[in-house]
């Protein structure tokens, strides 16, 4: 066998045993903005409405492994909670990197941005350092947070074995087996802690862009 013939065959055994996870990750791409009648608005079934009062008692934990009560970080002033899917979501990814550019957009408004999933501590943190989020990222372990705001996802069977096939293990993610993730959803909360403004879609590729939400929080307030 010549050498040519020998190197073809050695990159496609390679090529063979690759892990589906590396041959089938689904691409990184923008999120789908929603139509302008959509935005601001609750999926049936999902998130506080405006004017609810946040439970003063609620609690997520930092990327250091504190609990911290989420009326501390709204209490100096108002915080855009963002619920997101997890480090694993591609969309969400996209979300929260323009979150991050975006950062100097929201200081200007006096508002702070919190992100926040049922990854466990130490995943929330592996996607901390991916952008360099510069604003606070929870972790929801015990799924207090995403019960108390109704943004409960529960990944049934069928999309539990597609998100494996990509490689996206919710398992190890989170630390648990309840197979929980939230909503893709926003709350504007003030400082005296009541919602102004909530958005939420159970399509997980659509979110909306920078300019949408800047636009609908300036309304807001």
């Amino acid at each position: 066998m010549n050498t040519s013939r020998l190197l073809l065959l050695v990159l496609v055994c390679a090529c063979a045993r690759a892990p589906i996870a590396q041959q089938s990750a689904p691409p990184m791409k923008p999120t789908a903005a929603p139509e302008q009648a959509r935005l601001g608005t609750l999926a049936p079934g999902t998130g506080l409405t405006v004017g609810s009062q946040v439970p003063s008692t609620l609690m997520g934990t930092s990327l250091s492994g504190e609990r911290v009560k989420l009326s501390a970080l709204h209490t100096s002033g108002p915080i855009l909670l963002v619920f997101y899917r997890g480090g694993w979501c591609p969309f969400c990814n996209f979300q929260i990197r323009a979150l991050s550019e975006a950062a100097p957009r929201f200081a200007e408004r006096g508002i702070t941005p919190v992100v926040v999933s049922v990854d466990r501590a130490s995943e929330a943190t592996r996607t901390s350092r991916r952008y360099e989020i510069p604003f606070p990222v929870l972790s929801d372990e015990t799924l207090e947070l995403v019960q108390a705001f109704h943004v409960v996802k529960q990944v049934d069977e069928t999309e539990l074995t597609r998100l494996r096939g990509f490689g996206m293990d919710l398992e190890a993610s989170a630390g648990k087996n309840h197979h929980v993730i939230a909503v893709p959803s926003m709350f504007l909360i003030d400082s005296q802690g009541v919602v102004r403004w909530a958005h939420s879609d159970l399509d997980y590729k659509v979110r909306p862009s920078i300019d949408q939400l800047l636009k609908a929080l300036d309304g807001a307030k």
